[in-house]
C-alpha cells in the first residue's frame, strides 16, 4: 500500500510540476528527413548529421514545486560540433504543435548559420545572436515565425522582477538579445546560470578522449558487428575509470571502528556477474554519465566477435598485395598518399557448385525480364548498299521519276546492323562483420548478399553486358581485403557460383579505399558507360580513426574521383539511417534504401535495368 500511494503521489506531483505539453509534442524522428534537407538548403555543412541531443543538468533556478517534485533538473540542449547537429529528441514546450514544430525549424536554421567550428563557452552567446541576425537577414520569411517563437519563449521564462539582482540582470540581457539579436556581447555574472534559452544552440559537450592505442581496440569499438543501440541515440557524458581488479574486498583493509559508517557510503567494485540478467540497452538508457574502463571485455563481449586475422594457411589466397592508395584527411583537407594497402584475394575454400535450386525459378524469371535489354539486329532503310532492296525507297524513286521530280540518289538498300550496348558494370559488395547479423529467422545479411549476386550474375547473362563482382572489408588502413568474385574477362559458370557461395563476413568497412581500387579497375575498361554499384549495410568505419565524419568525407572524395574518371557510382543499402549521410555522398538520385533487406535479390537486377536503360 505504501508503494502504491507513493506512486500516485509521484505521478501527481510530477505532472503538476512539469511545464510541458505532451499532447502537442513534436518528435525529431518525425522530422529527421526534412531536418537534414532544410539544414543543407539553408547553407549548412552537408557532411553534418542530425541526431538527438543529451539531457544535461542546467543548474538554473527552479520554482518550489519543481524542487519538490525533483522535476526540471535536466533539459535537452541543442548543440553543434564538427560532425553533428544535435537537436532535442522531442519538443513539447508550447501548447500548440505548430509552435513546437517551428522551434525545430528555427534551431535547424540557427545551426546552419553558426560558424563551422562549432561554439565555445566564451563566445556562444554572441555567436547565437549573430546567427539569428544573419538568418533573419538572409531569409526574411523566418521573421514572423521568429517573432512568434520569441513571444512564446519569453512567456515561459522567469520574471526578472522575482529573481535576485544578479540573476535578474542576466535574464534582462537574454530578453534583450532575443528581441534584438546582436545587442548583447556577454551576460552579466550571476551565482546561478540562467534558464536555458530554447531558441539558442549551446556548446557541444567535450567528446570522450580515447587514451588507448588504435592497435588495441576495446570490444565496445567492435560495433561493426552489433547493430543494437540506444533507440534515441542520444549523446551522453563520459568519463574514464580504472578497471577494478576484483581483489579489493568489501571490508579489507578492516578497521573495527568503521563498521558504524558503512550505511553512509561504501565504494564497492561490483562484479559483472551480479547484473547478468540486466538488459544493457535499458540500463544504458537510464544512465546520464557512463564510465568507460579498458579491460579487454565488456557487455559487448556477450556477442561473438571473431576479429583476429586468420593464419596464412587458412586465409584466402592473395593474388596481389601491397597496392598503395591515398586517403583524404578532412580535418587537414589533405589527400595523404600511400596511406592504405590493399590485398586482392581469391576464396580458398570455394568449390564449384550449381545455382541453388530455390533460386532457379527467380533466375529464369529475371533472365526473361532482362532479355529485352539484349542487343538486337535491326534493319536500317535507304542505305547506299546492303544485302536487300529497300522496297519503300524503290517505289518512292519510281513514282518521283514518273511525276517529273528529280529522284534522290541516297540509295535503295536495307542494311542489317547489330546495335551493341556500350556499357559495363562493377558490383562492389560490403563484406564487413555487420553482414553476420540476422534479418529474418532464416537469413543473415551475408545470405541476402549471396542470393543477390547469384541472381544478378544469372540475369546479366541474358544482356551480354560485361560485368565484374567484387567484395571488400578491412582491418585498419594497412590491411584492406579486396575479394575477386568474378573478373570482367570471366564467364559465369559453377566456379564463379562457388566463389559467391564461399563469401563470409569479414571485418570493417573502409569504403573509400575499396571505391578507389574499383575505380582503377573500371578506368581500364573501354566502354562509354561504366557503372559502379555498391551494396552496403551501413556507414564507412574501421578500428582506427576511420569513423564518423572522417570516414564519410574520405568516401565522398573517393566518389568524386570516380566521377572524374567517368565512372557512375550508385549505392544500394539496407541502412535505415542512410538518409542522413547518403545524399552527401551520392547525391539525391545516386542511391536507394531498401527497407526490407529480403527485397535485395529481386530488386538488384531491376535497378540495373533502370540505370542502364536508354
Amino acid at each position: 500500500m505504501e508503494e502504491f500511494i507513493g506512486g500516485l503521489w509521484h505521478r501527481f506531483i510530477t505532472r503538476a510540476a512539469t511545464r510541458s505539453h505532451p499532447e502537442a509534442v513534436v518528435r525529431l524522428a518525425d522530422m529527421e528527413r526534412s531536418a537534414g534537407i532544410l539544414f543543407r538548403a539553408l547553407g549548412g555543412d552537408a557532411g553534418l548529421r542530425v541526431a538527438p541531443a543529451a539531457e544535461v543538468e542546467h543548474g538554473a533556478r527552479r520554482n518550489w514545486l519543481a524542487r519538490l517534485a525533483h522535476a526540471g533538473e535536466k533539459v535537452a540542449q541543442a548543440a553543434r560540433d564538427e560532425e553533428t547537429l544535435r537537436l532535442p529528441a522531442e519538443i513539447a514546450l508550447f501548447p500548440e504543435r505548430s509552435l513546437n514544430r517551428d522551434l525545430y525549424l528555427w534551431l535547424i536554421a540557427q545551426g546552419a548559420a553558426l560558424p563551422a567550428g562549432g561554439l565555445s563557452a566564451d563566445t556562444w552567446i554572441a555567436a547565437n545572436q549573430q546567427a539569428s541576425a544573419a538568418t533573419l537577414e538572409a531569409f526574411p520569411g523566418f521573421a514572423a515565425r521568429y517573432r512568434r517563437l520569441v513571444a512564446a519563449v519569453l512567456a515561459e521564462r522567469p520574471d526578472p522582477g522575482k529573481l535576485p539582482a544578479d540573476e535578474a540582470a542576466a535574464e534582462r540581457a537574454i530578453r534583450q538579445a532575443l528581441d534584438a539579436p546582436g545587442n548583447v556581447t556577454a551576460l552579466p555574472a550571476a551565482r546561478r546560470p540562467p534558464t536555458p534559452v530554447a531558441l539558442w544552440l549551446y556548446p557541444a559537450p567535450v567528446a570522450l578522449d580515447r587514451r588507448q592505442s588504435a592497435a588495441d581496440p576495446t570490444p565496445a569499438e567492435h560495433r561493426e558487428g552489433s547493430k543494437s543501440a540506444d533507440a534515441t541515440d542520444r549523446r551522453r557524458q563520459a568519463q574514464r575509470e580504472d578497471m577494478p581488479d576484483g581483489r579489493n574486498g568489501l571490508i579489507l583493509p578492516f578497521r573495527a571502528e568503521s563498521l558504524l559508517s558503512f550505511a553512509e557510503y561504501v565504494k564497492v567494485n561490483r562484479g559483472h556477474e551480479e547484473g547478468d540478467d540486466e538488459d544493457p540497452t535499458r540500463v544504458a538508457h537510464d544512465m546520464d554519465r557512463i564510465a568507460v574502463a579498458q579491460d579487454g571485455q565488456d557487455t559487448a563481449s556477450r556477442v561473438r566477435f571473431d576479429l583476429d586475422l586468420p593464419s596464412a594457411a587458412h586465409d584466402d589466397i592473395p593474388l596481389e598485395s601491397g597496392i598503395l592508395l591515398p586517403e583524404w584527411d578532412w580535418k587537414k583537407q589533405v589527400l595523404k598518399k600511400d596511406m592504405c594497402s590493399i590485398t586482392v584475394l581469391d576464396p580458398r575454400d570455394a568449390q564449384p557448385c550449381p545455382l541453388p535450386p530455390r533460386l532457379i525459378a527467380p533466375a529464369r524469371r529475371l533472365r526473361r525480364q532482362l532479355e529485352a535489354l539484349t542487343p538486337a539486329r535491326r534493319w536500317i532503310k535507304n542505305q547506299p548498299d546492303g544485302p536487300e532492296l529497300d522496297i519503300d525507297a524503290c517505289v518512292r524513286a519510281y513514282a518521283d521519276r514518273h511525276t517529273g521530280h528529280v529522284a534522290g540518289s541516297d540509295g535503295g538498300y536495307l542494311s542489317c546492323e547489330r546495335r551493341e550496348r556500350d556499357l559495363c558494370c562493377l558490383v562492389l559488395a560490403d563484406l564487413s562483420l555487420s553482414t553476420d547479423t540476422w534479418v529474418s529467422d532464416e537469413q543473415r545479411v551475408i545470405d541476402v548478399i549471396r542470393d543477390s549476386l547469384w541472381l544478378f550474375s544469372e540475369a546479366l547473362g541474358a544482356t551480354g553486358d560485361p560485368f565484374g563482382l567484387y567484395g571488400f572489408s578491412s582491418r585498419r588502413r594497412e590491411h584492406i581485403r579486396f575479394h575477386r568474385i568474378k573478373g570482367f574477362d570471366e564467364k559465369i559458370d559453377d566456379r564463379i557460383r562457388g566463389r559467391i557461395g564461399a563469401l563470409k563476413p569479414g571485418f570493417y568497412t573502409r569504403m573509400g579505399a575499396a571505391i578507389r581500387y574499383a575505380t582503377q579497375i573500371l578506368a581500364k575498361r573501354p566502354e562509354a558507360l561504366r557503372l559502379l554499384m555498391i551494396l552496403s549495410d551501413g556507414k564507412p568505419n574501421d578500428v582506427d580513426h576511420y569513423e564518423g565524419r572522417y570516414g564519410i568525407e574520405d568516401t565522398r572524395m573517393s566518389l568524386n574521383a570516380a566521377r572524374q574518371e567517368g565512372v557512375r557510382p550508385f549505392c544500394v543499402t539496407i541502412d535505415k539511417e542512410g538518409q542522413g549521410y547518403l545524399p552527401h555522398l551520392f547525391g539525391p538520385s545516386g542511391y536507394t534504401i531498401l527497407r526490407n533487406p529480403a527485397e535485395l535479390p529481386a530488386r538488384l537486377p531491376g535497378l540495373y535495368a533502370q540505370l542502364t536503360a536508354g
